[in-house]
């Protein structure tokens, strides 16, 4: 199991640096369009085998939890862990969704006041509307932790 936890890793390392190096080297992808394609859907193909293989290999694991979790000191199993993570990712993911929409909407907020001070009630509802999306992410999280 353990391999194919490191052979996803290898496959997800492999990508973010050839990602990082096109970017920051633009120039160097004419040189790499002989084998570029190939090499990125090997990575793509063993990154999703081992995926599948994971959960195939795995799944039986994740739901082996027999008796609940009521000690406090007890371990945490695989499941419950994985429940936690899950429940996380609601409010992880709104957030950087709501700084995404923040950031421009911040800037054009800035740049409308100093025109027209009159508007700044309605540039904070934008800004509101906007900060939402991270508030709707952690009730999601909240709801989610109180099934566990």
């Amino acid at each position: 199991m353990y391999w194919l936890v490191g052979l996803m890793s290898l496959a997800l390392i492999g990508l973010i640096v050839t990602g990082l190096l096109l970017e920051l080297r633009p120039a160097y992808a004419r040189h790499l369009q002989g084998w570029f394609k190939p090499a990125m859907g090997g990575q793509l193909v063993v990154f999703v085998g081992a995926l599948l293989g994971l959960l195939w290999f795995g799944i039986d694991q994740v739901m082996a939890q027999t008796e609940a979790v009521t000690a406090v000191g007890s371990e945490i199993s695989v499941g419950l862990g994985l429940a936690i993570i899950g429940a996380g990712i609601p409010t992880g993911l709104s957030t950087i969704g709501a700084g995404i929409a923040v950031g421009p909407i911040g800037a054009a907020s800035l740049a409308a006041i100093t025109e027209k001070p009159e508007i700044l009630g309605r540039t904070l509802i934008y800004l509101g509307l906007a900060e939402g999306i991270a508030i709707y992410g952690l009730v999601i999280s909240i709801l989610l932790l109180n099934r566990i």
